[in-house]
């Protein structure tokens, strides 16, 4: 662990979870028990004062739901590491039915200034269907009582949840964005191992939510972030040991998940230019910022490829420009005008 990583992560699997979310089985994914919680704070402590502290955050359970007794006693430690200047800021992650005002005041006695907070979903059908145990007007009340503590809020939510889909999503993008968080994180489910959704995925019950259906909902979701200056700080789980190693059995799982998802929008950008226009039989060509090039042209040339058969070219070049801000249709030219070009 390095200050440069400026994230101290702290497990608290299950602790505090009082449903069975369907997708959910947290010591498959952070392999870590309360008394390794408390180890990694020790260890944390044992630290010298540093320059630009780590930001202490705290994973996995839901933390405002377990006991108050057990929330103080870590609280104390973090907070001890901040007065200590080895950390300089604390961060954890709860449901939104475990957050009220006295909750609040408590987080922020000890410090903590940034709540993440597990929306999932705006519909109150998937958040049953998914087992969440909360309802969509729960997130809303947290949200703004999280808000109204000036403390900073990041709000979660999953696509391809049992009994959602592509417009179910892109609704429950546009509600969060009303709730004005500071940041959103997106994870497309992912069928993990020992989990209620396994099980029904196994019998039929529940169809994989792909790595192209998170890509596709996606791709339609982050521009309504984008446009409304709302950071989406993670696209997809962290690529872990356990889930590489056979715990993720199906779903959205993709090591570069938001690489493939930018890489959908612009893709979706150029074929909205190139509908507008006769491009068949031509050769096309593409200047894009030099940092969009590899987006662009998309893992093994998918891109390039989907467009000139979506659209009968001869051909695509796809150019870096170090000036442009935005892709841009530089040319569009018959065989025959490109032979006599001088």
């Amino acid at each position: 662990m390095s200050a440069r990583n400026r994230i101290y992560p702290v497990f608290i699997p299950h602790l505090g979870c009082p449903h069975a979310c369907v997708f959910c089985n947290q010591r498959e994914i952070t392999g870590a028990a309360a008394e390794e919680a408390m180890r990694q704070l020790n260890k944390l402590n044992e630290l010298p004062p540093l320059e630009a502290g780590f930001e202490l955050a705290f994973y996995g359970g839901s933390f405002t739901a377990i006991p108050v007794s057990e929330q103080i006693h870590y609280l104390e430690e973090a907070k001890r590491a901040v007065d200590r200047g080895v950390v300089r800021s604390i961060r954890l992650s709860t449901r939104p039915d475990a957050v009220d005002p006295k909750t609040l005041e408590r987080l922020m006695r000890y410090g903590v200034t940034t709540v993440e907070l597990g929306a999932q979903s705006m519909r109150d059908a998937v958040l049953k269907a998914s087992g969440r145990g909360h309802t969509a007007d729960d997130v809303r009340r947290a949200a703004q009582l999280i808000r109204e503590a000036g403390i900073r809020l990041v709000l979660q939510m999953m696509t391809g949840l049992p009994e959602d889909d592509d417009s179910g999503a892109e609704d429950t993008a546009k509600e969060l964005i009303a709730l004005q968080p500071d940041a959103v994180r997106i994870y497309p489910t992912v069928i993990v191992r020992g989990t209620d959704l396994e099980k029904r995925w196994r019998r039929g019950e529940y169809q994989e939510h792909t790595v192209e259906d998170a890509v596709r909902v996606c791709a339609r979701i982050l521009p309504l972030f984008d446009r409304a200056g709302i950071p989406v700080i993670r696209l997809g789980l962290n690529p872990t040991e356990e889930l590489s190693g056979g715990a993720a059995l199906a779903g959205a799982y993709h090591p570069a998940l938001g690489e493939l998802v930018r890489s959908r929008i612009l893709r979706n950008r150029i074929e909205q230019m190139l509908s507008e226009r006769d491009c068949t039989g031509k050769t096309v060509t593409i200047r894009v910022p030099a940092k969009q090039l590899s987006q662009m042209i998309g893992q093994k040339r998918c891109n390039v490829d989907w467009l000139k058969a979506r659209f009968d070219l001869m051909s695509i070049s796809v150019i870096s420009d170090q000036e442009a801000e935005e892709p841009i249709i530089e040319s569009a030219r018959s065989q025959k005008q490109v032979r006599s070009r001088p």
